[in-house]
C-alpha cells in the first residue's frame, strides 16, 4: 500500500521504517523544524536508510520517500499523523488542500481530533481513525538509528464514520499490525493512556526531574502507593465522563493490560508494573516542560474537564492537576487546551450520533 506518515520523530520514523520492511511504499514527511532535524537530514542524505534495533537484532530499512512536501499525501491511501496533538488542528488545516475523497486519516493518538477534521475538512469524504497509543515504544538513539523497546500486543482503534468501518478495517489490516476495533473514536480518544499516566507521572515527578535532570525512570519510581491512589481517582473521573457519553466503563489498568499482553489471566495492575520494569527502559522526562505535561495536560486533562463541565460530571482531581501544572509552568493550560468549544459542539454531536454513543444518541 502507499502510506504517508506525517511527523518524523521517534515513532513516525520507527513506523515508517517498520512499514517499509513490510513491503509498503512509505512517504515520511517532516511537518516542522522544531525537533529531530539531525535525524531527518541523515535520512535525506542516506536514501531513507534507518537502522531498527530490537531485542539485540538490527534490521536495515529504506523508506521510499523522505520529504517536507505535504502535497505528497495526495497520492497515498492511508495517512498516519504522528505529531503532538497540540498541533493537530494546525496540521489538519495545512493538509486540507491535498486530501481527497476515500483516504484514511489515522491519528496516533487522537484525543478526539476527529472533531477538528469535521471542523475543517467536512466537505471531504474521509475515514478518520483514532488510535489509543503508538504501536511502537522507541527512541531515536542517533541519526538514522531507532531503538525499539516495546510493541503493543493489541492496537485498539476507533473508526469514524461507522458506515466506513468494514472497508476501512480491510485496508488497515493490510498494514500488518495487531489491530482491534473499538465501538467509536470516543473510546479510543479517552483511553489514550497518556491522559492518565503521563499527566500524573509528569506532575508528581517535578522534584525528581529538577533534581536529576531526567536521570530517573518515571514508570518505575513515581507510582508509589499514594500516587497510585491519585491515579485511580483520576481514572474514576474519566470513567464517569465516558459512562455519561455512553461508553463502556473500562479502568486504565485494564486498557493497559489489553494493549500490553495477550494473557488475559494476568492481574492488570501487575501488568502495569511488569511493563514499568521491562529491560532498557526509557529515562525521564528530562524537563518539567516536556510533552508529558505540555501536551497531555492541555490536550488530555483539559478535554476531560471540559467534557465533564458540558455534561455535568464532576472532575475535581482532573481540575486540581490542571491547576498544579499551570502553576508549576507559569502558564494557563486551559487557555491553550482542547475544549468542547474549540472542537465544536456540532462536530461532537455528529460524532456521538454517528457512533451511537453519547448524550445525543
Amino acid at each position: 500500500m502507499r502510506i504517508s506518515i506525517l511527523g518524523a520523530g521517534h515513532a513516525g520514523t520507527a513506523v515508517a521504517a517498520d512499514l517499509s520492511l513490510r513491503g509498503h511504499e512509505v512517504t515520511l514527511i517532516k511537518t516542522s523544524h522544531a525537533m529531530h532535524n539531525k535525524n531527518f537530514d541523515y535520512l535525506i542524505h542516506n536514501n531513507g536508510a534507518v537502522r531498527l534495533i530490537e531485542k539485540d537484532e538490527t534490521r536495515l530499512a529504506h523508506i521510499a520517500h523522505v520529504t517536507r512536501d505535504l502535497s505528497c499525501i495526495s497520492s497515498t491511501e492511508i495517512i498516519i499523523v504522528y505529531i503532538q496533538t497540540n498541533y493537530h488542528e494546525q496540521l489538519i488545516k495545512r493538509i486540507k488542500p491535498y486530501l481527497r475523497d476515500g483516504q484514511i486519516l489515522l491519528l496516533n493518538p487522537g484525543y478526539l481530533s476527529t472533531a477538528y477534521v469535521l471542523k475543517h475538512c467536512g466537505d471531504i469524504k474521509l475515514t478518520v481513525v483514532e488510535a489509543e497509543s503508538s504501536f511502537i515504544d522507541c527512541r531515536i538513539s542517533e541519526p538514522g538509528t531507532v531503538s525499539i523497546t516495546f510493541r503493543n500486543k493489541r492496537n485498539p482503534l476507533g473508526i469514524f464514520p461507522a458506515n466506513h468501518r468494514e472497508e476501512c478495517e480491510k485496508k488497515l489490516n493490510k498494514l500488518g499490525y495487531p489491530f482491534v476495533y473499538l465501538p467509536s473514536v470516543v473510546d479510543a480518544a479517552l483511553h489514550n493512556p497518556n491522559l492518565i499516566v503521563h499527566t500524573i507521572g509528569g506532575i508528581m515527578s517535578i522534584p525528581r526531574i529538577e533534581k536529576t535532570n531526567g536521570e530517573y525512570y518515571m514508570y518505575r519510581e513515581v507510582f508509589t502507593p499514594s500516587v497510585w491512589s491519585i491515579l485511580e481517582e483520576l481514572d474514576n473521573e474519566k470513567m464517569d465522563v465516558m459512562e455519561k457519553l455512553g461508553c463502556k466503563r473500562v479502568p486504565y489498568v485494564e486498557a493497559c493490560k489489553f494493549r500490553n499482553t495477550l494473557d488475559d489471566t494476568r492481574d492488570a495492575k501487575e501488568v502495569f508494573f511488569w511493563y514499568a520494569n521491562l529491560p532498557n527502559p526509557l529515562k525521564g522526562p528530562t524537563r518539567v516542560d516536556s510533552r508529558y505535561i505540555t501536551e497531555d495536560v492541555p490536550q488530555g486533562l483539559v478535554l476531560l474537564e471540559s467534557l465533564g463541565l458540558e455534561y455535568d460530571v464532576a472532575t475535581p482531581i482532573c481540575s486540581s492537576l490542571i491547576d498544579i501544572a499551570s502553576a508549576a509552568l507559569g502558564r494557563d493550560f486551559r487557555l491553550e487546551g482542547r475544549t468542547v468549544e474549540r472542537l465544536g459542539r456540532d462536530n461532537l454531536e455528529r460524532i456521538f450520533q454517528e457512533t451511537g454513543v453519547g448524550v445525543y444518541a
